[in-house]
């Protein structure tokens, strides 16, 4: 979630297909892949675990290595910035050299890539406490570089930094009308890694999704 260019991991990258292609123009409206409807969302919340949030111990973001490189060169930022922002243009890098960037969380519009974050929307630290202190190194990295679900948008950098590691019950997104949506990404993601649940973001979660 640094809203500043990472060096690339070294590390070898797991296969993600959804970076392939990314080199084209999205729209302003572009958003991550896989999100749920609502209707499903609200299925795939009430198929969810629910328990209380796990210790931090032996936490590090370290252990969800990101941004990894990608099969088109592009680390995981670039290939969310390139996705995300309408008109983006890149040097022989990846880096956006210029664009402009919607950001569904508060409605800003940014042309300077520096002034965006790539948000875990289930953040690291809150996957740690739901059930990712007992995946593999290799499971937590790709989870924090999924390009193929609902788990990375770019947003304004201090919103996402407002944001930091709270779960829906204590941290929504200041534009009221996104809540549906970023409740069906929350779901979604929390479904496909099979994380837990508290009872306090159940209830947070089946607002939201009431709402759509």
């Amino acid at each position: 979630m640094t809203g500043h260019r990472s060096l690339r991991a070294t590390l070898t990258a797991l296969p993600l297909a959804a970076a392939l292609g990314l080199g084209l123009a999205a729209p302003a409206s572009a958003e991550p892949p896989g999100i749920p409807d609502p209707a499903t969302a609200k299925t795939e919340l009430g198929e969810l675990k629910v328990a209380p949030e796990g210790s931090m111990d032996g936490y590090s973001r370290e252990k969800f290595p990101h941004w990894i490189e990608g099969p088109d060169g592009c680390n995981t930022r670039e290939s969310v910035l390139k996705r995300d922002g309408k008109d983006v243009q890149v040097g022989s890098d990846c880096y956006p050299t210029s664009g402009s960037w919607y950001s569904e969380y508060d409605g800003e519009t940014w042309t300077q890539p520096s002034d965006l974050d790539i948000d875990h929307v289930v953040p690291l630290a809150a996957a740690w406490r739901s059930g990712a202190a007992q995946w593999t190194q290799d499971q937590r990295q790709a989870f924090a570089n999924d390009l193929e679900g609902p788990q990375l948008i770019a947003v304004t950098d201090n919103v996402n930094q407002a944001k930091g590691d709270q779960t829906p019950d204590k941290w929504m997104p200041p534009k009221a009308d996104y809540h549906c949506k970023y409740a069906s990404m929350w779901v979604g993601t929390k479904h496909k890694y099979e994380l837990t649940i508290t009872d306090a973001e159940k209830s947070a979660l089946q607002k939201a999704l009431d709402g759509c």
